[in-house]
C-alpha cells in the first residue's frame, strides 16, 4: 500500500473543518490524520504523530495561526498551507505567513456552485501535494483520476509561425507557483528602477494578489501592482495577474498592454503561466524574455517553448534555489530553456537583457 499524505486541519470553524476534510478525503493519496479547533489541540495531535502537512487557519481564538506557525517553524518545521478568507486583513496576514515559512495559500472553501467546489478541490489537493514536495523527503502517493487538464488553446489559439516583431520595446514575462511569492520578492527587489516592462503570473487565490502587489510595491524600486484590463506595460513597472483571472499580453502598434479575462482552468490553474507565455510569444516574439520559477506541475513549460520558438530568450530558476523544482524542470525537459540560473542571478541577467 502506497503511503498517503497525512494532513492535520486546524481551524476554529467546524463547517470549514468538515468541508476541508471532505475535499481531502476525495483524493486517495491523501489522509486526514486529524482536525483541531485550535493550535493547542493541534499540538496534542503533533505530539502523538507528526503530520506530513498542516492546513492552518489564520484567525483563531486562544492562539492565532501566525503565532502557531512561528512555533512550528522554530521547533519542528512541518510544511504548512495557510487557509484564509478573502478579507483585506486576512490577505495581508496570510502573506506575512509566507515570509515565516508557510508553503502555500488556499482560500477557505465555500459551499456553492458545483464548478466552484470542483475547482476548489483541485486547488486544495494540489496545494497539499506541493507542500510535501517542498521538503527533501518525498512520499509515494496513489494515483487518482483527475480532471482533464486543459491547454492554453481554450483561451487563445497557438502562435502563428511568425510573431509580430515590429517594435523593439522589451517585455519580461514571469511565471511562478509554490514558493514563488518570496522568490518574486527577491527577484523584483534586485531589479533597477528602469527595468523593462514586466508581466507576472503567480498562482494565488482570488483576493490575495492585490495585497501581494501592494507589499511588493513598498519593497521594490520598480512599481508593482495588480493588473487591470487594458493596463499599459511600462518600463519600471510589474503587473501581476489577479487571482482567478487569466493575464494576456497584447499589442497595439508599438504599445504593449494586458488583457485580464475569465476562462477555463488551464493546466489546472487560473491564472495560467501557459496563457501568459503564449500571448507573449504571439505579441512580443524575440523582444521578450521568459522566466519560469519555483512551482509544482508543468504550467508554463509549453508556453515557454512557444516563446523560445518565437525568438524570445528563456530562463529557468535552478533546482537548488527552488522550493519545488517542478515547473522549471518540465520546461528544461521540453528544451524550452536557454539558461538555468540560481535565483540570486536572474535579476542581473534580466538587466543585461
Amino acid at each position: 500500500m502506497a503511503d498517503k499524505i497525512k494532513v492535520l486541519i486546524v481551524d476554529d470553524s467546524a463547517v470549514v473543518r468538515q468541508a476541508l476534510a471532505g475535499i481531502l478525503a476525495s483524493d486517495p493519496g491523501i489522509e486526514v490524520y486529524g482536525t483541531a479547533q485550535d493550535p493547542f489541540i493541534a499540538a496534542e495531535y503533533i505530539e502523538r504523530q507528526v503530520p506530513d502537512v498542516i492546513i492552518l487557519d489564520v484567525e483563531m481564538p486562544r492562539m492565532d495561526g501566525i503565532t502557531f506557525l512561528h512555533k512550528i517553524m522554530s521547533q519542528h518545521p512541518i510544511p504548512v498551507v495557510m487557509c484564509s478568507t478573502l478579507t483585506e486583513k486576512g490577505a495581508e496576514t496570510t502573506l506575512r505567513a509566507l515570509e515565516y515559512g508557510a508553503v502555500e495559500i488556499i482560500q477557505k472553501p465555500k459551499i456553492g456552485a458545483r464548478k466552484f467546489i470542483e475547482e476548489s478541490r483541485m486547488r486544495i489537493c494540489d496545494a497539499v501535494k506541493a507542500a510535501v514536495l517542498a521538503r527533501p523527503r518525498k512520499i509515494v502517493r496513489a494515483e487518482r483520476a483527475i480532471a482533464k487538464k486543459l491547454a492554453a488553446d481554450v483561451v487563445l489559439p497557438p502562435p502563428p509561425s511568425r510573431s509580430m516583431v515590429k517594435t523593439t520595446e522589451k517585455v519580461i514575462a514571469i511565471g511562478a507557483s509554490t514558493g514563488g511569492t518570496e522568490a518574486l520578492r527577491e527577484l523584483l527587489e534586485a531589479l533597477p528602477v528602469d527595468a523593462g516592462g514586466i508581466v507576472i503570473v503567480q498562482h494565488m487565490p482570488e483576493g490575495f494578489t492585490q495585497a501581494f502587489s501592494r507589499r511588493l510595491d513598498g519593497l521594490c524600486r520598480i512599481n508593482v501592482r495588480e493588473a487591470r484590463d487594458g493596463d499599459s506595460v511600462l518600463r519600471g513597472q510589474a503587473l501581476i495577474a489577479p487571482g482567478n483571472k487569466h493575464l494576456l499580453l497584447k499589442r497595439s502598434g508599438a504599445r504593449y498592454y494586458v488583457e485580464v479575462k475569465d476562462g477555463p482552468l488551464v493546466c489546472r490553474h487560473r491564472p495560467s503561466v501557459d496563457v501568459l507565455f503564449r500571448s507573449t510569444a504571439i505579441n512580443a516574439g524575440k523582444n521578450a524574455v521568459g522566466v519560469i520559477m519555483t512551482g509544482m506541475g508543468d504550467d508554463g513549460a509549453k508556453g515557454m517553448l512557444e516563446m523560445k520558438q518565437a525568438g524570445a530568450y528563456t530562463i529557468a530558476q535552478d533546482e537548488k534555489s527552488c522550493v519545488v523544482y517542478g515547473m522549471p524542470k518540465e520546461a528544461v525537459k521540453l528544451g524550452a530553456v536557454e539558461k538555468i540560473l540560481p535565483l540570486d542571478r536572474i535579476a542581473a541577467e534580466l538587466a543585461r537583457f
